[in-house]
């Protein structure tokens, strides 16, 4: 008799789908012909690709943030508020996603103590992942919406290289 296949682990999402599409749609906007031009949501869900109704919700939250407006009207749209170069990995998946932390003892806008923890002074599995914490906030809090206009290439294999 043949052992039994173990289920498939599903993969691990790191971000959701939902701050990828805000961050292509920032993308997307900071690629506009010029810093006043707008975009309509009609052509960033075509363009990127997302969900145009998913794409509002997107857009109603960064606006609320202030990173984007929006303008009525012939020449309305989208629009960034702020420059790209303002704008980072870290504070749009703080918006979209919550705190950045692997662990909640770990986070800095929703800390919670570990329920499972005696001592998080001891607790070799909290520093581990208190290293692996900071250098992801390093990385999403100086890497901004201008750095994947300016260099995408350079941001591609950038994450080539860290899978």
């Amino acid at each position: 008799m043949a052992a039994a296949a173990a289920p498939p682990v599903p993969a691990v999402q790191m971000i959701s789908q939902k701050a990828k599409y805000a961050l292509r749609a920032l993308i997307a906007l900071a690629r506009a012909d010029t810093p006043d031009a707008t975009l309509v949501i009609a052509d960033i869900a075509a363009g990127q690709r997302i969900p145009r109704k998913f794409l509002e919700q997107i857009l109603l939250d960064l606006k609320r943030h202030g990173i984007v407006e929006s303008r009525r009207g012939k020449a309305g749209g989208y629009l960034l508020l702020r420059k790209p170069s303002e704008i980072t990995f870290g504070e749009v998946l703080r918006i979209v996603d919550g705190p950045i932390a692997p662990l909640p003892c770990l986070s800095r806008i929703a800390y919670r103590r570990c329920a499972d923890c005696s001592s998080e002074e001891r607790c070799e599995i909290r520093r581990v992942f208190a290293r692996v914490a900071e250098a992801t906030r390093d990385v999403l809090d100086d890497t901004t919406i201008a750095d994947c206009v300016a260099a995408p290439a350079r941001l591609e294999l950038a994450e080539l290289v860290a899978v």
